[in-house]
């Protein structure tokens, strides 16, 4: 089941995607919560209502002439208010090609824990415009990953029981403002400001069950599911990144497990998966100057156009968007003491 969250008298209203077209949630029952906030708070209770509710539309039985065409909606994030939002670091490729970019071994301790961190849950986007500043415009990059959310509340758990805690999947963006990113991690403490202004998630957030025949076991000494899905990612039109989701070394089942200790998580808690190996402008320029020191860095531009696509999952398309103004924290920084 596709889960989609869209713009209905200035507020979020959940529906399904069928055949290119999406039903409110009263379609397929009366009593089922209108918002995925409210569906998430209840997820055992109504998905089963809900998934009924699908199998009754592809039948014929319910909604004719009451869905709406997708593409003549104005979607939001899949979790337009996710109660948190952490990010991971799943991808062993990625790591490595980073660190091999800076001249720098492979960290041991990647293959030892999983670790992610936490983001701004109240800057997360969905399909559309992204709005940056111009100081965002300093290296300003996308990384091609995908996300769960959560569906139940829990707390210490442990890996082989944390996929019941998964609500789905979907396309994440973590935006990331590298120039700020790398000054402010000088000292020890982030990312933040390179982080904090815009992740975009969706455009739908896919049930587990419908992405069953994609499920592959995980790498091993690994605990959890891995799906065998293409992910890829275009620039104005131009293919820049390719990779896998299942080439994930931590799962995402191995991710809850870590943010749950000692911590209590709740349904709408988005937890991305990290970058994808290729899959950023930060290791992609790495990669060509330690090939070519004359190789031409590529940034993200006011009014680019990123589209990233993961198979079952949809198209995850922004446009980055320049604000009207040239304030910059960059050129606010004081002059170095003795």
């Amino acid at each position: 089941m596709k889960l989609v969250s869209y713009l209905k008298d200035d507020s979020d209203q959940l529906g399904v995607l069928v055949d290119g077209y999406v039903y409110d949630m009263e379609t397929l029952h009366p009593d089922l919560p209108g918002t995925m906030s409210l569906f998430l708070q209840y997820w055992e209770e109504v998905l089963p209502v809900a998934q009924a509710g699908v199998e009754m539309i592809e039948e014929g039985r319910i909604g004719q002439g009451r869905g709406q065409k997708v593409e003549d909606l104005q979607l939001l994030a899949p979790v337009p208010y996710p109660t948190s939002c952490r990010d991971g670091y799943a991808f062993r490729q990625h790591v490595a090609a980073a660190r091999r970019n800076r001249k720098v071994d492979m960290i041991p301790e990647f293959d030892q824990y999983p670790i992610f961190y936490m983001t701004n849950h109240l800057a997360v986007y969905g399909p559309g415009p992204v709005r940056c500043m111009p100081d965002h415009f300093e290296k300003l990059d996308f990384e091609l990953e995908a996300a769960i959310v959560i569906c139940k509340r829990g707390r210490n758990i442990r890996a082989e029981d944390a996929d019941e805690y998964i609500g789905g999947l979907m396309i994440m963006n973590d935006l990331s403002a590298r120039r700020l990113q790398m000054e402010e991690m000088l000292l020890n403490l982030g990312p933040a400001k390179g982080k904090d202004f815009a992740t975009t998630i969706g455009p739908w957030l896919v049930t587990l069950d419908e992405l069953a025949a994609f499920e592959t076991a995980a790498k091993e000494g690994h605990v959890g599911k891995n799906w065998n899905l293409k992910m890829t990612c275009s620039v104005n039109g131009v293919r820049v990144s390719e990779g896998n989701l299942g080439d994930m070394d931590w799962t995402f089942a191995e991710l809850v497990e870590r943010a749950s200790y000692g911590v209590d998580l709740y349904p709408g808690d988005v937890i991305g998966s990290g970058t994808v190996g290729t899959g950023c402008f930060l290791e992609l320029n790495g990669t060509g100057k330690l090939n070519d020191p004359a190789y031409p860095e590529q940034w993200l531009q006011p009014g680019d156009e990123v589209l990233m696509t993961i198979d079952g999952l949809g198209n995850l398309h922004n446009t980055m968007q320049a604000e009207a103004t040239d304030w910059s924290i960059l050129k606010q920084k004081k002059g170095t003491g003795a």
